[in-house]
């Protein structure tokens, strides 16, 4: 919980109500972060959100730290804290930095429902970001600055050199979204966006819009009535973001401990290629 001083879902959760027991596991993480009951749209979304950050395929950095411990025969809590001291503000950090873009991006715009298509001038907005990110890459180039900061969640090593470039997994997501008619204006705008920074010459192709997107604009959209009301500060959306992502990777944890747990050899943490599968 981000605000746990005002969280009374929070409260109630640690004092051991039962009420809470008969909630699912997606229910109550929802009312934790959020501070109040989700309605039916709300939980979809954010059950994609649970399931985009489960993991990121065998090897993945995050569950290192506890298929370590656990191949080590580490009681299970200190294979958690393996997992932990793996997992910090890079992970999902696309995300988490790009609340912070998006909320700089639209804090004068007139956005009232995130969720309804208002008719802003989403190409005119991102043409103007595109033009003012331009002259910054230019000028740090200059001044012979390569580590210069990058627009979050566009473009992914994995997913380059096409003329116009799609990552499938925020792709599908985006299809899924549509498909039940969920608007999201913040992933209208990224999209818009990646065009726009061809077009203006900044890139050499049109990037893609990143899986971290989704955490990221999703996010945003179930926390932008707050943010507006001021009842969670910007500082705290951002936190809110990260911890959504540990929640969603430490399901992930949990099936990577209990697969070592159940077939897996001590001290060798190992899966042969033969034997990996994809579960979705």
């Amino acid at each position: 919980a981000t605000d746990r001083k005002n969280n009374k879902h929070w409260k109630k959760l640690c004092d051991g109500h039962s009420n809470y027991l008969a909630a699912s596991f997606t229910t109550n993480a929802f009312m934790t972060l959020f501070n109040r009951k989700p309605n039916a749209q709300e939980l979809a979304e954010f059950k994609y959100l649970l399931g985009l950050t489960v993991t990121n395929g065998p090897g993945t950095l995050s569950a290192k730290g506890a298929k370590e411990s656990v191949s080590a025969r580490n009681h299970i809590p200190t294979a958690f804290a393996g997992f932990l001291c793996n997992t910090g503000l890079a992970h999902g950090g696309n995300g988490f930095e790009a609340v912070d873009y998006l909320l700089q991006q639209f804090k004068d715009s007139p956005l009232a429902e995130p969720g309804a298509d208002e008719k802003l001038p989403l190409q005119k907005m991102a043409n103007t970001a595109a033009k003012e990110y331009g002259l910054y890459k230019a000028k740090q180039k200059e001044m012979g600055v390569l580590d210069y900061r990058r627009i979050p969640c566009i473009n992914h090593p994995v997913f380059k050199d096409n003329a116009v470039n799609i990552d499938p997994r925020e792709n599908f997501v985006r299809e899924q979204l549509q498909k039940q008619g969920f608007y999201n204006v913040f992933l209208e705008f990224y999209h818009h966006l990646v065009h726009e920074l061809f077009h203006e010459g900044v890139t050499r192709n049109v990037f893609c819009v990143n899986v971290d997107a989704v955490l990221a604009v999703i996010s945003l959209k179930l926390m932008w009535n707050d943010l507006q009301a001021k009842k969670i500060t910007s500082a705290q959306a951002q936190k809110l973001v990260f911890t959504l992502f540990i929640l969603g990777r430490t399901v992930g944890t949990i099936a990577e401990i209990i697969d070592h747990r159940d077939r897996g050899t001590d001290m060798d943490c190992r899966t042969p290629q033969s034997e990996v599968q994809y579960v979705l």
